[in-house]
């Protein structure tokens, strides 16, 4: 273990934080809001460890999967930790537990919460937790690449221990040059969502808050009832860019370099619009007499299905009175998620459709004993490693789930609401149903299942293996 490149790793993550505080910073100030102390001492401490951390770059700068994965999980871990002091000294959320809950949510853009009123915020806070969304969603340490020079050659393993998705691949040959195309294809996007939601008259504050959420498809809103007091048209716009967040970025470069034909062979593209349609068209029907017109329907249903299937988590409507069929529906779109490689969470769609691949497989070779049936992904083969970790990763998800589902329960909470609380947590989605759902939260929970809650969601985030590598004793030692 390269302890002493770790640790200057996590004090460029504290220097990049401190540095992003002051933007809350400006808004307290703009504001003449009492949090602004509470961001500026928190500002001044993350980059004073910073600092401490990084003031000389180790002799040794190598670093290999071990310490990619322990420097991801535990980046996030310090950036929750440190993230949430404002909350906390400010008197936003007094409860070090609760504002740590609310932070956690933030960064792993999970969007759920433990408030019950958030326009009591402050709009310092207000926009500190839409603003970790939009850090989240590509991962903090993907910007560090793009920003710092990290000499070593071993970048690829911090990229591939944050990335969401079964495999993840370098766009162009060198990792730092990667990061800044997939932080520039995510700045122009959210630039775009808020011009046109500017456009369609939606106060700025509100359009900043609301692009960084959709852009990091985490969901924090920032009045009581998430966007159902907005026009339709600026729901349109958000649910449109929910889907479009929810791609794969490998796709977009695809088409920024010209290169159609490959990015029309996606077959987890095909299959993520296609689901979507199909969950659309069905709510629609199912809730049509819930709704003044077809119309209506149509465009409540697809802005929620947008909104559970990229793992958003906003909400225009309480889903939570829709019929028994629709409600299952979107519990589905829970677990399936968005794409491998996008800001969405959720198993993706990639893995689920190599699960059908490899189930094809198994049923084809039980008919034909003989036959060597290969799996391909695009006209790629997919390598016996990916189709290993798609395995693993299932089953761990599983046995956290179960466990955690366990742990929840001695709260008394009803088995909806468990159950669909973790799933929108492991899942990076938000809101669930029950109690709760979008016109709940998760404040009523005890200390000790809201810290399970958290784990569960840089859980989800991560990908289970970076959290899980924290707990292998072979991670810490020394080479």
């Amino acid at each position: 273990m390269n302890y002493s490149m770790l640790i200057y790793i996590l004090g460029s993550v504290l220097k990049i934080e401190g540095i992003f505080l002051a933007l809350p910073s400006m808004v307290a100030l703009y504001y003449q809001e009492k949090s602004l102390g509470a961001f500026l001492a928190t500002m001044a401490f993350c980059l004073a460890v910073g600092f401490g951390c990084t003031w000389k770059k180790p002799d040794n700068t190598v670093f290999y999967s071990k310490e990619g994965f322990l420097a991801v999980s535990l980046s996030w871990v310090l950036l929750s930790l440190t993230g949430c002091i404002p909350f906390v000294v400010s008197g936003d959320i007094p409860s070090f537990t609760d504002a740590l809950f609310e932070t956690v949510s933030g960064f792993t853009t999970t969007g759920a919460s433990i408030l019950s009123d958030v326009e009591a915020l402050s709009k310092s806070g207000l926009f500190w937790r839409s603003f970790t969304h939009w850090l989240g969603g590509m991962g903090v340490l993907v910007f560090i690449l793009a920003v710092l020079p990290m000499a070593g050659g071993r970048h690829m393993y911090l990229m591939k221990a944050e990335s969401p998705g079964p495999s993840v691949s370098k766009l162009v040959p060198r990792v730092n040059q990667t990061a800044r195309i997939l932080y520039a294809i995510y700045f122009v996007m959210t630039m775009a969502e808020i011009i046109l939601l500017l456009i369609g008259g939606m106060p700025l504050f509100d359009a900043v808050t609301l692009s960084m959420g959709t852009a990091g498809t985490g969901g924090f809103g920032i009045r009581n009832d998430s966007m159902g007091s907005y026009t339709p048209y600026m729901q349109n716009v958000a649910t449109i860019f929910m889907l479009l967040f929810g791609v794969n970025f490998n796709i977009y470069y695809l088409y920024l370099c010209k290169k159609w034909k490959q990015a029309l062979r996606s077959e987890e593209v095909k299959m993520y619009f296609g689901i979507i349609a199909a969950a659309v068209l069905l709510i629609t029907y199912n809730v049509r007499d819930l709704f003044p017109s077809i119309l209506n329907a149509f465009q409540q249903a697809a802005f929620q299905v947008a909104s559970i299937m990229t793992s958003t988590g906003y909400s225009t409507t309480d889903f939570g009175k829709w019929p028994v069929f629709s409600q299952t529906i979107l519990t589905v779109l829970m677990f399936i998620g968005a794409c491998a490689g996008s800001t969405g969470g959720g198993i993706k769609v990639s893995r689920v459709l190599i699960m059908i691949k490899n189930v094809k497989k198994e049923l084809h070779t039980i008919v034909h004993p003989r036959a060597r049936m290969k799996i391909k992904m695009d006209d790629h083969m997919v390598e016996e490693d990916t189709l290993r970790s798609v395995n693993v990763f299932i089953g761990c998800y599983l046995l956290i789930y179960a466990v955690s589902m366990l742990c929840i329960s001695l709260d008394d909470f009803d088995f909806t609401t468990n159950f669909t609380a973790i799933a929108a947590l492991i899942n990076n989605i938000g809101p669930g149903l029950g109690e709760v759902g979008p016109a709940g939260n998760f404040g009523g929970y005890s200390i000790f299942s809201k810290y399970v809650m958290m784990f569960d969601m840089l859980v989800g985030r991560l990908e289970i293996f970076p959290m899980m590598a924290l707990f292998l004793p072979a991670t810490w030692r020394r080479r």
